[in-house]
């Protein structure tokens, strides 16, 4: 019996011996980094930190993307009116300067959809579809001058100098409508299309370096972005956040054309955005 208990006695202390050698071997492997388990594991923690990064650079990047675009004038909002005061550049200052009565109250650009009925927009469409129909180009953009004697023209034209008149301060006698009001049809293009065949209306521009005589331009939407055609929408470049006008049937936008207005128009996408522009002078010699 008493060897017996010899016996359990020095097993349990070889077995004691190899517990704390197994013990100290696996410490060694969790604290030697050169073992391939442990390489596994600082590879996923580093995959796994990189993702994290990646996330937020990502999310960052997109919402300082959107930030920089701001709506102006929703499609879905029936605007009575909404305008913004700018500050006048020097160039279109010193040309306006010249004209006693035309100089303008404030720098600014302003939308509404009240002064236009859609009863006059759907005949001014209707006209420009006849007019646009024998010269449109099967992409692109298409521009015609609008020369009209119609009775509804004749009032849209008068109603919008009067909109001009009184939302930036002009006398009436003093500014006159430039040659020409144009009418304009923007079709998707196909990518094989190359840029010459076809205005860039998508890059920047001012009016007034266009043509000095323009001082003020307006521009009347003929048909809905996001139901009659996708893209097209009007952009003022700015430089802290573009602002953006969804044209709306009836909406009406109007603005000073010197360089405080840069713009574009987005690429339509699908279907056919028509509009109507207007350009006013105070240089009488212009006068339509």
């Amino acid at each position: 019996m008493q060897e017996i208990k010899k016996r359990n006695i020095r097993d349990g202390n070889d077995l004691s011996e190899k517990n704390k050698e197994q013990l100290v071997e696996n410490d060694k492997i969790i604290r030697d980094p050169g073992q391939p388990s442990c390489k596994k594991n600082l590879s996923l923690r580093v995959f796994s930190r990189m993702v994290v990064i990646s996330s937020l650079l990502i999310v960052v990047y997109f919402s300082t993307k959107e930030e920089k675009i701001k709506i102006f004038a929703r499609q879905t909002d029936i605007l009575v009116g909404k305008g913004e005061i700018l500050e006048c550049s020097s160039e279109y200052l010193k040309d306006v300067d010249k004209y006693e009565g035309c100089f303008p109250k404030e720098c600014k650009r302003f939308v509404t959809d009240k002064v236009i009925s859609i009863r006059e927009t759907e005949e001014l469409l209707t006209i420009a579809q006849k007019e646009l129909q024998l010269k449109s180009s099967t992409e692109g953009i298409t521009t015609v001058e609008f020369s009209n004697n119609l009775n509804v023209y004749q009032i849209t034209k008068e109603k919008i100098k009067y909109a001009i008149v009184h939302h930036f301060g002009v006398e009436p006698s003093k500014i006159y409508m430039a040659r020409p009001a144009l009418l304009s049809a923007i079709k998707p293009i196909s990518h094989k299309k190359t840029s010459t065949t076809f205005n860039n209306y998508w890059d920047p521009r001012t009016d007034n370096d266009l043509h000095k005589s323009f001082h003020y331009t307006a521009v009347l939407y003929l048909g809905d972005y996001d139901k009659d055609f996708r893209g097209g929408r009007f952009v003022f470049v700015d430089k802290k956040a573009n602002k953006t006008i969804e044209p709306r049937k009836s909406r009406l936008s109007m603005f000073t054309s010197g360089s405080e207005n840069r713009y574009y128009i987005e690429r339509v996408t699908s279907g056919i955005k028509y509009s109507l522009t207007f350009y006013f002078t105070c240089d009488k010699q212009f006068n339509v």
